[in-house]
């Protein structure tokens, strides 16, 4: 059975997993749904149609679902959709989606979203992402598996960030970032792979020095960036991972985040 603190206020409508605990002076709404086994200590505040997943632990003054903060708002019922298993800290707030941008806000399963990180309407957030203190995502951001963003960096509106990519402490991301990649700086830019997040996920010695190859012939080769991305197009087939950041870049419709240097 399900564990609710007589200071909560659920509304009729809102459907509460098996063995999920509701603490002190939480706040959920009618067309809320949250999955079994999850925690949500006290003063948290779910609305929208907003869905948490089993297992998902949620620290005081969260803040779940509010109102996408976008001028195409009309006060339509949209939705927030977490996975399982997230950790969802102090003061975080996750807006649900506006109808312009499809409805959705989405965060995908064992996400740990350190306290007030911000996760803006219409973003789209892979698994097992840690977002430090702070970390904020403009609207429709679209965020990979594994990504790592650190304290204090905010992501532009409408930006991609490939999976397994490590974004250094205040930063401010203005373009898109290839998967795998490592930025760093005041306005982010592109310092290298993210090696360590790579040997993580059980890369071989000789898969690092493959796409590190490519790495350094696509960004640090001769002639413009247009010309070496034509000339690394047919290395797609040495590794999976360089397939993965050539198709993230020929899916690209923004600016691409490129080293200091690279033209």
């Amino acid at each position: 059975m399900s564990k609710i603190d007589p200071t909560a206020r659920i509304a009729d409508g809102a459907v509460i997993g098996a063995g999920t605990e509701i603490g002190p002076y939480c706040i959920i709404g009618p067309n809320v749904v949250i999955g079994a086994n999850c925690k949500l200590i006290g003063h948290v505040h779910v609305t929208a149609q907003t869905t948490i997943g089993d297992g998902c632990t949620i620290y005081p003054f969260a803040s779940l679902g509010t109102p996408p903060q976008s001028l195409s708002y009309r006060g339509e019922l949209t939705q927030l959709r977490i996975g399982s298993g997230c950790t969802i800290r102090e003061s975080v707030t996750m807006n649900a989606g506006t109808v312009v941008g499809g409805g959705v806000t989405s965060v995908g399963d064992r996400g740990y979203f350190m306290n007030c990180s911000h996760v803006g309407h219409d973003c789209h957030v892979g698994n097992d992402v840690i977002f430090a203190t702070s970390a904020t995502l403009g609207g429709h951001c679209e965020i990979g598996d594994f990504v790592f963003i650190g304290g204090l960096s905010a992501v532009h509106q409408f930006t991609r960030i490939g999976a397994q990519v490590m974004v250094g402490g205040v930063c401010g991301v203005r373009d898109d970032i290839i998967p795998f990649g490592l930025v760093n700086g005041q306005y982010a830019a592109l310092e290298g792979l993210n090696l360590i997040g790579m040997k993580r996920r059980k890369f071989t010695k000789q898969r690092l020095a493959t796409v590190r190859a490519f790495y350094q012939k696509l960004f640090h080769g001769p002639g413009t960036f247009a010309e070496r991305l034509e000339a690394a197009r047919p290395l797609a087939g040495e590794d999976p991972a360089i397939a993965e950041i050539l198709d993230f870049i020929g899916k690209g419709k923004r600016p691409l985040c490129l080293p200091a240097i690279a033209k």
